[in-house]
């Protein structure tokens, strides 16, 4: 008999090597089915042989009970990452010939469609040109190159964090980006967003490969020469850190939505379609491997559909 701890773990590898899963997607399922073991230890379940239909259905009752850390009801879709990662682990287990439940057991219930959260073109300029107040000039030059390039590519703010000098080449509107899964994709620089990077990379005098590094508040000619040495050893902004500069412009803005980067990549897709782009394009544009994904932008082109209602069904 093999312990259920040892086979998530043989799981989690397994996600790793042969299915090429990224590290937080590994995370994200060792948490998730860490929570399933901790119940079914409590209810006498080590072992695949011994979850049944009772079992998940009493703990598909847990998470809809359970609260989180402000005294809430897990979130539908939250609870349906639970199940996803359940069903996953024991389709696993039958691949290797144990006897458990069968993952086509567990259903899924359907969730609300999602509504995503963009921002309008005059939005979107508000918010690059409040990079205006910033008084440091190094910061102020890489805040609005970071919410031009987000804006320009629709690069997810981990792909963004993780570029770095070398992979771009300003000579070109384009460049490669590894994105979820492994897959490379190809994004596009727009011609404001390549004048923004380029006044940046031009002003800067460190040494670091990262494309956007941390700058110190702006001093005297004379002590920022004399810390030139130290700034040349600056790390990369991080993705938490290029949150924080968005939130921060978004209230000088005047904003009140609540803004993260995937809002400038929701507003990336949304001022595509809006143009007219095709869905199909727009999917390969953001890196997603399924179509289904990229329907969360059907508020767009229903949108589209009711101008072209008004526009050739006119009575005359």
């Amino acid at each position: 008999m093999t312990s259920l701890e040892k086979l998530k773990n043989q799981f989690l590898e397994y996600l790793e090597i042969e299915k090429n899963r990224s590290r937080l997607t590994i995370e994200n399922y060792d948490h998730y089915l860490q929570r399933f073991l901790e119940f079914a230890s409590g209810h006498g379940v080590t072992a695949p042989e011994k979850i049944d239909l009772d079992l998940a259905r009493s703990y598909r009752l847990l998470l809809n009970r359970q609260k989180d850390k402000l005294g809430k009801n897990l979130k539908l879709v939250t609870q349906n990452y639970h199940v996803i990662a359940l069903r996953s682990f024991l389709k696993y287990l039958v691949k290797r010939d144990f006897k458990t439940l069968a993952a086509e057991k567990l259903e899924l219930p359907k969730t609300q469609s999602r509504q995503v959260q963009f921002l309008e073109n005059e939005e979107v300029k508000k918010l690059i040109d409040a990079t205006g107040a910033e008084k440091n000039e190094l910061a102020c030059l890489r805040d609005r190159a970071i919410l031009e390039m987000l804006f320009s590519t629709g690069m997810r703010v981990s792909e963004l964090a993780g570029l770095t000098k070398s992979k771009i080449n300003l000579s070109k509107d384009e460049f490669s980006v590894r994105g979820k899964g492994d897959k490379v994709r190809v994004v596009f620089i727009s011609d404001s967003a390549r004048f923004a990077l380029k006044d940046y990379l031009q002003k800067r005098r460190d040494t670091s490969p990262a494309l956007f590094i941390a700058h110190r508040q702006k001093k005297s000619v004379a002590k920022q020469i004399e810390e030139i040495e130290p700034e040349e050893k600056s790390v990369g902004l991080t993705a938490r850190s290029i949150q924080r500069i968005i939130k921060k412009y978004a209230r000088i803005a005047g904003i009140t939505k609540d803004i993260t980067p995937h809002t400038l990549r929701h507003s990336f897709a949304t001022d595509l379609l809006s143009a007219g782009a095709d869905l199909r394009a727009v999917q390969e544009m953001l890196g997603h491997s399924s179509i289904t994904t990229t329907q969360i932008y059907t508020h767009i082109t229903n949108r589209r559909l009711r101008d072209v209602h008004r526009k050739f069904h006119s009575r005359k």
